[in-house]
């Protein structure tokens, strides 16, 4: 019965538009244009039984984009494990949403904003903010944070300093406005980025709704409402502008991009969530990338239902709009409601008290279709399915070999570097001692401080901030949720003391130099990092920041870093809840030649804390504690290729990044955790970029305390002293304390870490020297507080007022 209804209305539609032995109503140039390919046109009139309109046209250019339909990726992320005992919403929905105990249920998603980013810096980044808060309320939870991931170029480079200054700036401007804390993140510095930053921004949400609130429409003859602000020409397109390469010609592509109103999306927020805890709401579906297009094909597509929309009750800002600019316009700050029928007015009265257009402009339908009205007449006519799931689907023939870039670097070996010894090394006829070493790797962007950029944040809004950014390798939340629910109240006591950690990472060289093994260091790091602030890991969302998968090299660094997020995240027992892919991002010089970024699969990770009064940051706490370096020892294992030292002292992107042994690490995390919980560990921090040595400092600077180190002298013998002062490797945390727990402590150790953990020195005082000596008595590296700090701290700003 429905095909046939379909089919009528189908012939009807014909016989008033072009027929299938005409020609086509549009250039090459035209369809190319929408970003459509000749063969994929092909598919579109084969699917319609006819040629497209220009409104047409355009839903499936923005539809059918890698941004919207992951076409080239969803083979690939098909290999994600994406199930466990606290999921409770996997991928498919605005946001994943995971049990985080005592009745409490968090949502969370990660979400990209690269290229209008590089277009327009301020708005670029402060969209993505609205954006990833609109995918968190739409599930009926309440954002409680927002992290980010930033790529820039060289921070040298005038042209990176006002990108960089402009996406700070939109971040802090909306997460600021709208009242959400930020409060983590990660930022990094390399000309692989030069011309396309990368902007990941991650949000998490306190379920407030009796039940979470799906996208599926359903109920024949339900009203269907727009609700939230106007409609205008801003954002055009911007999901097709997402996934094509960056141009000279991008920069005039200002049109894609969108304007957000941080104070609207506040009241829009207060809006829906008191809307959803009326029961009146059926289904929800954010306006984010492709607009009013993407939200009616998907809600109709996922509810196996039809959605009939009327553009001319749209509550419009600019006069003059055709149905093609209702269809693809971005504008920001929108949402679709499907409602029980009846009582749609009980939600415009709603809307409307909080200052927000909401009008009734559809109703569900029979028929599989979306069917847009414009003037009186029918301005699109097309099969949910077609815009939402039946898309092209692209498996790529995957290298057989590495691509020569990668074998080229992993023939790299330390010997090619200069000798060292205890007084330091020479680098291109310059002697520098492991003190200068040091220092110069303390006054690296990538390393240094972010209190620039944090400090522009308002990160202590709502009030649940437990660990201010600079403070821990993550960031740490009360749970603390504004509605009694009964369910909540049985569990307030209990709420008053769990939290909820956050972080996101991803180091790039190590994927761009081994994908596969480097996108496995990822999501051990995200994990080692909830670890050191006594969160145990529960679940993931992912970002995938790539080049073209249409190059052979693209696709390779793609397949090879989805294999490997998904072993890690299997190992580990971090389910995928969600995610975003932005591929294309590749900067297109004067000349035409492509220059992609370095393969970036950032990875957002969450995870529980049960009692917050059992957490630690990085600082030492008090002098006369011991150190203890816990997992793959300074005598072995630890890598230079792939590491910050040998890119930045040496200016050599070479080796192999640091394999990751699972086992190991679980071992190394549990251990942390567990003396974190017991009291035992009164600061923690994961060995990063610079390696061990670094990671004392980075303590140091955190504490204002000096600490005294020895490496007994037979861990130099056959091994070089760079590789151990700043070597890299997985599975390696930085441990304080007290003196009085040693042997309790160390008896654990040995339980469950035996020959993995060392312990390498004490805390000192405030305001004393980092010192690295031997057992020997050959010192190695001696610093003041006050030299490592100023570099430290004083990088980013020192750079920018140049």
């Amino acid at each position: 019965m429905l095909r046939n209804r379909y089919n009528i209305a189908l012939s009807l539609w014909c016989i008033t538009n072009m027929t299938l032995s005409s020609q086509p109503p549009f250039s090459p140039q035209e369809i190319a244009a929408e970003g459509i390919k000749p063969e994929e046109y092909q598919s579109i009139v084969n699917r319609l039984g006819r040629h497209p309109n220009k409104a047409e046209l355009g839903m499936f250019g923005v539809m059918w984009s890698e941004h919207c339909c992951y076409k080239n990726s969803r083979p690939l992320l098909k290999q994600f494990p994406t199930t466990g005992k606290r999921i409770l919403v996997g991928p498919g929905e605005n946001a994943g949403v995971v049990d985080i105990g005592n009745g409490l249920q968090l949502a969370f998603k990660i979400e990209s904003h690269n290229h209008p980013s590089a277009v327009e810096p301020f708005q670029g980044a402060a969209t993505g903010v609205g954006g990833i808060l609109r995918d968190i309320f739409t599930m009926g939870a309440r954002p409680i944070a927002v992290l980010n991931s930033l790529r820039f170029g060289s921070l040298d480079d005038s042209r990176t300093q006002r990108l960089f200054q402009g996406v700070v700036a939109g971040i802090s401007h909306y997460g600021n406005s709208v009242g959400v804390p930020t409060v983590g993140g990660e930022v990094y510095f390399d000309p692989a980025y030069s011309g396309n930053p990368l902007v990941n921004v991650m949000a998490l949400g306190l379920m407030e709704t009796p039940s979470i609130v799906k996208s599926g429409a359903s109920g024949i003859g339900n009203p269907v409402l727009y609700v939230g602000s106007t409609t205008g020409r801003d954002g055009m397109g911007g999901a097709s502008f997402a996934s094509a390469e960056l141009s000279d010609e991008s920069m005039d592509d200002r049109p894609a991009v969108q304007v957000g109103d941080p104070f609207l999306e506040k009241s829009l927020i207060e809006a829906c969530l008191e809307a959803f805890k009326t029961g009146a709401v059926v289904a929800a579906q954010d306006m984010g990338a492709a607009g009013i297009t993407c939200s009616t094909a998907e809600m109709a597509a996922k509810g196996g239902v039809g959605i009939e929309f009327d553009l001319d009750k749209i509550p419009v800002r600019e006069t003059g709009m055709v149905a093609y600019e209702y269809l693809l316009s971005e504008s920001q700050e929108r949402m679709l409601f499907v409602a029980h029928k009846g009582r749609e007015q009980e939600l415009i009265d709603i809307f409307h008290r909080w200052g927000l257009h909401a009008v009734v402009a559809g109703t569900v339908i029979e028929e599989p279709i979306v069917k847009i009205l414009f003037k009186g007449e029918i301005a699109a006519l097309i099969p949910a399915s077609a815009l939402a799931e039946n898309t092209p689907l692209y498996e790529r023939e995957l290298l057989t070999e590495p691509p020569e870039y990668a074998r080229k670097a992993w023939e790299w070996t330390p010997d090619k570097l200069p000798d060292c010894s205890i007084d330091g090394i020479e680098v291109n006829g310059k002697k520098l001692s492991w003190n200068d070493v040091l220092l110069t790797l303390l006054d690296t962007p990538t390393i240094a401080s972010k209190r620039w950029v944090y400090r522009q944040y308002d990160h202590q809004v709502q009030n649940n901030t437990v660990m201010l950014p600079g403070g821990a390798d993550a960031a740490i939340l009360r749970l603390r949720p504004l509605e009694n629910n009964e369910n909540l109240i049985q569990n307030q006591i209990q709420n008053q003391k769990s939290g909820v950690a956050a972080t996101v990472d991803c180091n790039p060289r190590y994927v761009y130099l081994d994908p596969y093994e480097g996108a496995k260091a990822v999501v051990a790091e995200a994990a080692r990092n909830l670890s050191c602030v006594g969160a145990e890991p529960l679940a993931v969302t992912d970002n995938l920041n790539f080049g073209s998968p249409e190059k052979p090299i693209g696709y390779w660094q793609l397949a090879q870093a989805c294999r490997g997020l998904a072993e890690g995240c299997r190992e580990l027992d971090t389910p995928v809840t969600g995610g975003n892919v932005s591929l294309y991002n590749e900067t297109l010089d004067s000349q035409g030649n492509p220059q992609a970024i370095y393969p970036t699969p950032v990875v957002g990770m969450v995870g529980a804390i049960s009692d917050l009064n059992k957490i630690c940051g990085q600082a030492w706490l008090e002098a006369g504690d011991l150190i203890y370096l816990l997992g793959i020892q300074v005598k072995s294992q630890t890598e230079l290729g792939a590491s910050e030292y040998l890119a930045t002292i040496h200016n050599t992107i070479a080796g192999k990044p640091p394999r990751i042994d699972f086992d190991l690490e679980r071992r190394v995390q549990k251990v942390c955790r567990e003396g974190i919980y017991q009291n035992w560990i009164r600061s923690a921090h994961d060995c990063a970029e610079g390696g061990l040595t670094v990671a004392l400092a980075e303590c140091c600077i955190a504490s204002k305390r000096g600490a005294t180190v020895e490496l007994a002298s037979n861990d130099i013998v056959n091994q070089r002293l760079d590789e151990l002062l700043f070597g890299e490797s997985g599975a390696r945390i930085v441990v304080s304390v007290p003196p009085v727990l040693q042997q309790q402590w160390e008896s654990y150790l040995n339980k469950n870490l035996t020959n993995y953990w060392q312990k390498l020195g004490k805390v000192g005082n405030f305001d004393t020297d980092l010192q690295v000596t031997t057992s020997d008595n050959h010192t190695l590296i001696r610093v003041t507080i006050e030299e490592i700090s100023s570099n430290f701290l004083n990088a980013i700003e020192r750079r920018l007022s140049i």
